[in-house]
């Protein structure tokens, strides 16, 4: 339920502050009829991913043995290389992502293309909605459907709650702190998918474990127990990990975590420099 609720909570956040931006600018610029496109787009981007997020359970829930084991081990490994692209492209964007679409918005109004505004809002909401389809496939997997549902369905409403209140203003979220708060829970999520598709491809004789057990805590919180269930779900845990599933994890978290909070080089602070 936690890790359904966080991705639903950023993803819909991340949505709600499109609508809201393209919006506010509609609004701002006096074409407040153009309010139905933006909700056409938007309702056709989540209409996309409800058939996407139902043709992935759908496929999964036909495959059985080694093919359901590499398909999920596919699927979380697939997860985890989107969700690390998400986070690092929403660190770049959430700088200049207001400029970014206005400019967009406004190229748009120009040619009088209200198809163009349908296919932006389209696109933008859409590949967060897709996003947001297989990260629901893979926390379901890590629980169970229900509480991913549930949890789910709460950061949906968190996020929309959030994102109107945001567009009205009368709610001051330090987005950078956000942001940066749910990506280091989300790396951990990535890493823990990272080695359950690792432990999938273990079972389909893909890839070798080396070693099969390194430790095993299940004496003491074992890994299908409601705490272990929690913690699996969150920071992937597993009470008796492979060598490589543990080395995956490990690898993961270094190298990406380093490469996320590592101090920006001169080079990269050069075009910011350049602004002021």
């Amino acid at each position: 339920m936690a890790v359904s609720g966080l991705v639903m909570l950023r993803e819909g956040l991340e949505a709600a502050l499109i609508i809201g931006i393209i919006l506010a600018y509609l609004a701002k610029t006096g074409n407040g009829d153009k309010f139905g496109v933006v909700w056409m787009g938007s309702g056709l981007a989540v209409l996309m991913s409800v058939i996407v997020g139902t043709g992935i359970f759908v496929t999964a829930g036909e495959l059985t043995g080694r093919a359901e084991q590499l398909f999920e081990g596919t699927a979380m490994f697939t997860a985890a290389s989107v969700l690390t692209y998400m986070i690092f492209w929403m660190r770049k964007q959430s700088i200049n992502i207001r400029t970014h679409l206005q400019a967009r918005v406004n190229t748009a109004l120009q040619t009088g293309s209200l198809g163009a505004l349908v296919v932006l809002v389209f696109v933008a909401v859409g590949r967060e909605g897709v996003e947001t389809a297989l990260f629901l496939f893979a926390a379901a997997k890590a629980a169970t459907a229900v509480t991913a549902t549930v949890g789910g369905l709460l950061g949906s409403l968190g996020a929309v709650v959030l994102g109107y209140l945001l567009y009205r203003g009368t709610y001051r979220l330090n987005l950078r702190a956000f942001f940066n708060v749910t990506s280091i829970l989300l790396l951990l999520f990535a890493s823990g998918l990272l080695a359950h598709g690792t432990h999938e491809f273990h079972e389909a004789a893909l890839i070798p474990a080396v070693i099969e057990h390194v430790w095993d805590t299940n004496a003491i919180i074992h890994d299908t127990s409601s705490v272990g269930s929690l913690l699996n779900a969150v920071f992937g845990y597993n009470g008796n990990p492979s060598l490589v599933e543990v080395l995956v994890y490990a690898s993961y978290l270094l190298v990406v975590g380093w490469i996320y909070f590592r101090p920006p080089t001169a080079k990269e602070l050069a075009p910011e420099r350049a602004k002021a």
